[in-house]
């Protein structure tokens, strides 16, 4: 019998939760909120080219989009703590007051990340800096 009410009790469940999904033909107006899990310029599409900085070859291109960063063509001097920073310029203090995005591989031509609870909008420049050194090895200007 407890078996039976709970596979009712399931069934109801499912049948709300479809309904709830489902349209009624009706605008109400409102607009869906943006993902938090992605960046909230959904659509904009930025790209830049790296060059490398202070003594430092980076190269490749990146693009920013949908809630990604990708890079193609990559490749960058080799650092003990590489990562990957969006920006508003090219100094320590730019990429202090960034947003980190992940580590970054030297020699791997082609990586996607996932930019989470990112406003895109807001930054210029994709940085790859050592950490480690405290050191800005190249960046990208997007646009």
């Amino acid at each position: 019998m407890r078996k039976i009410a709970l596979a009712a009790t399931a069934a109801l469940a499912l049948s709300l939760s479809l309904t709830a999904c489902s349209s009624t033909g009706s605008d109400t107006g409102m607009k869906p909120e943006p993902s938090m899990s992605q960046s909230t310029d959904m659509g904009m599409e930025k790209t830049g080219d790296f060059m490398g900085l202070n003594d430092k070859t980076v190269q490749g291109a990146v693009t920013v989009a949908d809630g990604t960063l990708t890079l193609s063509g990559f490749s960058s001097d080799e650092g003990p703590d590489l990562h990957i920073y969006l920006t508003t310029g090219t100094d320590e203090a730019a990429v202090e007051a960034g947003t980190m995005v992940d580590a970054v591989s030297f020699d791997t031509a082609s990586q996607t990340f996932t930019l989470k609870d990112v406003d895109t909008a807001d930054f210029t420049y994709v940085v790859i800096h050592c950490d480690k050194a405290k050191a800005v090895f190249g960046a990208a200007k997007l646009s």
